[in-house]
């Protein structure tokens, strides 16, 4: 049984992370960290939690905690993760890992060093199709990857033009458009929700960026409600990046990747209530994961449950490590940069 911290506890940690934690047999206790006394407050009433705290890493060691999430702004992950790190518990970050590629590689580097695991909550690298999809991979069966093509659209307009999010009314807290539709704060659609389909496109083909350019086209608040992008991986596959944050809500998020091999081709897409997995060799052979109806349906709750059973010493591995989440940094960062300079941005130059 596993002991979790959560810092941060705004909309998403309320709606999402603390329920999961109280609804997992995995876990015997959960403390909480804000530097809202009056938040710490209502939501330790409203969810029964006694253990409540402002400092991460004091947290950490009072309670004897094996895990923290970290699901503060998109901004402040670093500090806390780092805290929650040397103090020796495992973290799951919440997306983006981080809003830097310098601040990514220090949350990886700072696992590695701590002998912790990094986990980051993007939530299909969680599925048992993605470790398929990954598997195929790893055996060889579309043998060297050379392009790929990663397509991702949400019904997230109005959050990203900085209006209350229509499916939050009812929610005990909603997100805040400082985090969402702030261009100074890491708001827009590559850092709030891209950073999904890149860490599944990273984790299925193992690529890594080397460069990247993009183009984007903003809300009414300055942040990016599309964007269209092209790189270039370390391996020397090329890559067409897309997304788009106009969906209407009756269809919700939406999944299209094509991982082009010299001996096949995988194909994956999803939305509500539809997908598909399949692999197609040159050779003419191909093989079909059978969906499950309803399991590629976006489950925000799989990388919490995922981090509940590891911390808790379950076997479970990590298909969305510190290593997957610095790549994904990387590349978002550097779809920015290029965004603002109309130029190619070169990553780790």
């Amino acid at each position: 049984m596993a002991k979790i911290g959560v810092v941060g506890i705004g909309w998403w940690a309320c709606f999402n992370h603390i329920p999961t934690l109280q609804a997992s047999g995995d876990v015997e206790k959960i403390a909480i960290c804000d530097l809202d006394p009056a938040r710490l407050a209502l939501v330790g009433d409203q969810f029964g939690i006694a253990a409540r705290y402002s400092d991460v890493a004091e947290m950490v060691k009072a309670e004897g905690l094996d895990g923290v999430i970290i699901s503060t702004p998109h901004i402040a992950h670093t500090k806390p993760a780092l805290a929650a790190l040397q103090a020796g518990a495992h973290v799951l970050v919440e997306k983006p890992m981080a809003t830097t590629a310098a601040d990514g590689r220090a949350i990886a580097a700072a696992g590695i060093a701590a002998g912790r695991e990094v986990l980051i909550s993007t939530g299909l690298n969680y599925t048992k199709f993605s470790a398929q999809a990954a598997d195929w991979v790893r055996a060889g069966k579309i043998g060297q990857v050379r392009h790929a093509a990663c397509q991702m659209g949400s019904a997230l307009d109005d959050l990203m033009a900085g209006e209350p999010m229509l499916e939050t009314a009812n929610h005990l807290f909603r997100p805040p458009a400082s985090t969402w539709a702030d261009p100074a704060k890491a708001g827009g659609y590559a850092w709030g929700q891209m950073s999904h389909s890149l860490a599944w496109l990273c984790y299925v083909a193992d690529v890594q960026f080397q460069s990247i350019y993009c183009l984007d086209t903003k809300s009414k608040t300055g942040v990016d409600y599309y964007d269209a992008a092209v790189g270039r991986c370390t391996n020397g596959a090329s890559v067409a990046l897309s997304g788009a944050s106009t969906v209407p809500k009756q269809r919700g998020m939406h999944t299209d990747v094509r991982i082009y091999g010299t001996e096949g081709v995988i194909w994956f897409d999803c939305e509500a209530g539809r997908a598909r997995l399949e692999l197609s060799r040159l050779d003419g052979s191909n093989e079909t994961y059978q969906m499950a109806p309803g399991e590629a349906d976006y489950d925000g709750s799989l990388p919490v449950s995922h981090f509940a059973a590891l911390c808790a010493g379950r076997p479970v591995g990590n298909p969305a490590n510190g290593e997957n989440g610095a790549r994904v940094t990387e590349a978002i960062a550097a779809m920015y940069a290029s965004a603002a300079s109309g130029q190619p941005v070169q990553i780790g130059a």
